[in-house]
């Protein structure tokens, strides 16, 4: 992976942008940012077009809340100046997939799905939690015990930490990697998104100064406000400038399926999970392929709920075992566990002034791979049972 002054390019790990649907793909999520701007105005148009019709004397003392919709209209506008940023370079954004092979058409085609425009809304949230002043608490939260427990494994004075190669899959906006790598590690993270491998590529590539932009993370939550410019308020970012790393530092962000991606034996010291493995068809292809890549000796870290994002999907077929089961799948697998805990208070991308409140007691745990003398010695008394 090549390094750019101090950025990281994602990398097509398949290069297979050439093929009819994946093209298709590319488009799709193009078309779905560029939507933005007429879905979201025509959520407001229907509540401006109901307000309307109201009697004259409940218009007029909805006085403030007609001037909040213009606000939203506003707030609606600049998001989508921020997209257009967004999905400017996305044609060429993997540094091994020629532009010309990626090229995005200029003509909106019909209308996206309504999953995708939910998905565009998400990923300016995770601006803010993930380049904001505002997601400080979260990250405090989410990602800094996995960087704590990192300095623990591998302490920065007793060890040369660009030695030390750490994994981030599904690494959304690349937050948690970069503070990784901030630290000195060799740090590479992966998402398979579209959606997030735009927006962090024009966070971690683009921008160049501290609070450079704003956006309006929650202008599409209509409900639960207890004042109005708690859904119009804006978040600058990014919080710090991305090109802010150690001359050595070593980081670089991979697209595609984790899965697909990572099948080499014996590779990462550590592998960092946060809100990832709930993401699988199959938990437990995840839990194998992370022991597999990882060297002997080698640390998992997981902080996260149990979501399950393709459960009751249509056309998706999913397992959601409990965490007691997960618990016992890793060590069936051979991880040693080091450190547990349950009930971590966590949030995703909430906004802390409304009135409704998402909170996961999430679990945190620290698993290790048996060193290479272990696993040969376990090998070894089962071969000798086998015998017997």
């Amino acid at each position: 992976m090549e390094m750019v002054e101090s950025a990281m390019y994602p990398k097509k790990v398949h290069n297979s942008y050439e093929d009819e649907e994946e093209r298709k793909h590319f488009q799709r999520i193009i078309h779905a940012f560029r939507y933005y701007k007429p879905h979201s105005l025509q959520r407001v148009k229907k509540t401006e077009s109901y307000l309307f019709s109201l009697p004259s004397h409940h218009q007029k003392l909805l006085s403030k809340y007609r001037e909040h919709l213009q606000e939203v209209k506003r707030c609606i506008e600049n998001n989508d100046q921020i997209i257009k940023l967004i999905i400017k370079d996305a044609g060429n954004i993997f540094e091994n997939v020629c532009p010309t092979t990626a090229q995005v058409d200029s003509v909106i085609t019909p209308r996206p799905i309504m999953a995708d425009q939910e998905k565009v809304q998400a990923t300016i949230k995770q601006l803010a939690r993930d380049w904001s002043t505002e997601g400080i608490e979260e990250r405090n939260a989410c990602y800094q015990p996995i960087i704590d427990e990192i300095l623990s494994q591998f302490p920065l004075e007793h060890c040369t930490p660009s030695d030390v190669r750490i994994l981030v899959p599904g690494a959304g906006l690349g937050r948690l990697a970069f503070e990784i790598a901030k630290c000195g590690y060799t740090c590479q993270g992966n998402e398979f998104s579209l959606f997030m491998l735009f927006a962090s590529n024009f966070v971690l590539n683009k921008c160049r100064e501290v609070n450079l932009y704003q956006v309006h993370p929650w202008v599409h939550q209509y409900m639960n406000n207890l004042k109005a410019d708690h859904q119009t308020q804006a978040v600058s970012f990014p919080d710090v400038s991305p090109s802010d790393l150690p001359g050595t530092a070593q980081f670089s962000m991979t697209a595609g399926d984790f899965l697909e991606v990572y099948t080499e034996s014996n590779i990462w010291d550590c592998v960092a999970t946060c809100f990832f493995i709930d993401c699988a068809n199959n938990v437990v292809q995840f839990i194998e392929a992370i022991y597999k890549i990882l060297k002997p000796g080698g640390v998992w870290i997981n902080l996260g709920p149990l979501l399950y994002h393709f459960s009751d999907l249509p056309n998706e077929e999913s397992i959601e075992p409990s965490y007691e089961v997960i618990r016992q799948v890793i060590l069936g697998f051979g991880f040693q566990l080091e450190n547990e805990k349950v009930q971590v208070k966590t949030r995703y991308a909430q906004n802390i002034k409304s009135m409704l409140q998402c909170e996961y007691n999430s679990v945190y745990f620290v698993c290790r791979k048996p060193p290479a003398d272990t696993n040969h010695k376990n090998q070894s008394n089962g071969a000798q049972e086998q015998e017997n």
